[in-house]
């Protein structure tokens, strides 16, 4: 009877397990970046990949960290909102291009528009890699010392932005 027991329980736990996953918001998975400053790391950009660029080029005021890829259909569909902050926001946005071919990640802001201040070449994800990147587009808000305030996972929309970031940053003394 016993040797029955053990694998329903094993599969009632796991089952209650993904019941529970099932219910909650992929876009709200925790960082462990929160509060700590964003990882040191230096690397080439987009349009020269040779430069060397350090990660605290990012400091002095709040900035929003947005991660992307040619290759990504979600950063496509946010790309437009992003063109718009870019337009219309003094906050400075900066772009890491992960794991892109560095043509084709031109040809891509060339096509669509580059809202980006710089955006940074991170064609082998060791930077994502520190920023905990599940996938793209993520973007990080960034306080003016480089801490690490929000993440959001999955393409930001005025919706996202009025309700996740703007509160945010009106804490850091940003107003809109």
């Amino acid at each position: 009877m016993a040797r029955y027991l053990i694998p329903l329980a094993v599969f009632l736990a796991l089952a209650f397990f993904f019941v529970v996953g099932l219910g909650k918001d992929p876009s709200r998975i925790p960082s462990p970046l929160l509060s700590k400053p964003l990882p040191t790391f230096t690397l080439g950009t987009v349009s020269d990949p040779n430069s060397r660029i350090e990660s605290r080029v990012m400091t002095g005021k709040p900035a929003l960290l947005n991660v992307w890829g040619s290759w990504c259909v979600s950063c496509a569909v946010e790309h437009e909102f992003l063109m718009s902050l870019a337009r219309e926001d003094d906050l400075p946005i900066y772009g890491l291009n992960w794991k892109d071919e560095l043509d084709d990640a031109r040809q891509w802001l060339a096509q669509r528009g580059d809202p980006y201040v710089m955006s940074l070449y991170d064609y082998e994800g060791r930077a994502a890699i520190d920023l905990g990147v599940y996938a793209a587009p993520e973007t990080f808000l960034l306080d003016a010392n480089g801490t690490i305030v929000h993440k959001h996972i999955g393409p930001l929309d005025m919706t996202i932005w009025t309700q996740d970031f703007l509160p945010r940053l009106r804490q850091l003394g940003v107003s809109e």
